[in-house]
């Protein structure tokens, strides 16, 4: 993976603007691009330990297993086509452009999910490290669609609270997760909330300065520290963005688990192993995989 880090202060504006401190275009694996992984920007943006991009049409769509998670929350953003979902707690269907899939593994939970239909599709899955009270809880679910989402000024709150918007999605504390789209020309400034000493966006259209430009395909970190950060578009653009009170704990990684421990790694990693023996023996799977 690429990364470059910005120190330098070129002008004035940059003096008094919070700095970029690394930025990445990810590695790809088809139409899926691996953003962030806990061994790498995971640990620079903690509780953010996982982002993918994908952008694919029907020939090129990814198709995923069956598969677990343990101690972690997806949170799935479907910004074109459509998208098709099953997990181990019972629930399945389809989510539509503009809708959300928040699915809290928590103890353990085996999903999958894919393209849906014939439209591209073109989204972001984010992981977010659970907080030790919640990293074993039972595992919790969302699917809403765009109308569940509103907007303050150009940014659609998708988990947390911003300008007084509040999302439904069943986040932790402590995190803002926002869908931005500016038009050419437009300028925003993203007020942090007290204490949230991370943030970093992933852009997917155009390109926004910060002042250092950023364009579709990069994302990029931002120094530590609660200041506003300033965007202009220098051409039609969206991004996401992520600021979060920096998860205090270390990533203890399994195979498909992200958890605060080894003790709480153990005991979720055992948890979808129960689930995928399951999975065997009712025929879903030609073997389990936890």
């Amino acid at each position: 993976m690429k990364t470059d880090a910005v120190f330098t202060r070129s002008n004035r504006d940059e003096e008094i603007s919070r700095q970029i401190v690394l930025r990445t275009r990810g590695h790809s694996h088809g139409r899926v691009t691996r953003l962030v992984s806990p061994g790498d920007v995971g640990e620079l943006i903690k509780p953010f330990v996982f982002l993918d991009y994908f952008d694919a049409d029907p020939a090129t769509a990814p198709k995923f297993g069956f598969h677990p998670h343990s101690g972690i929350a997806t949170l799935t953003v479907i910004l074109a086509g459509q998208a098709f979902y099953k997990e181990t707690t019972g629930r399945e269907g389809v989510i539509e452009t503009g809708g959300v899939e928040w699915m809290r593994a928590s103890s353990g939970v085996w999903h999958t999910g894919g393209m849906f239909g014939a439209e591209r599709i073109k989204g972001f899955q984010l992981w977010v490290a659970m907080p030790p009270e919640l990293e074993l809880a039972e595992p919790e679910s969302q699917y809403l669609g765009a109308s569940d989402f509103h907007f303050a000024g150009p940014a659609r709150v998708i988990a947390g609270e911003y300008e007084g918007v509040k999302s439904i999605v069943a986040s932790p504390k402590g995190i803002t997760y926002l869908d931005v789209r500016l038009k050419a020309g437009e300028r925003w400034i993203f007020e942090p909330a007290k204490g949230h000493d991370v943030a970093w966006i992933a852009s997917h259209q155009g390109i926004v300065t910060t002042p250092a430009q950023v364009s579709a395909g990069e994302l990029v970190v931002f120094e530590a520290g609660d200041q506003a950060i300033e965007f202009e578009a220098l051409s039609d653009a969206g991004f996401i963005l992520g600021s979060a009170v920096k998860h205090p704990h270390d990533l203890v990684t399994g195979h498909y688990s992200v958890h605060t421990n080894a003790d709480a790694l153990r005991i979720g990693e055992s948890n979808i192993a129960d689930i995928g023996r399951r999975l065997h023996n009712q025929g879903v799977l030609a073997g389990a995989r936890g």
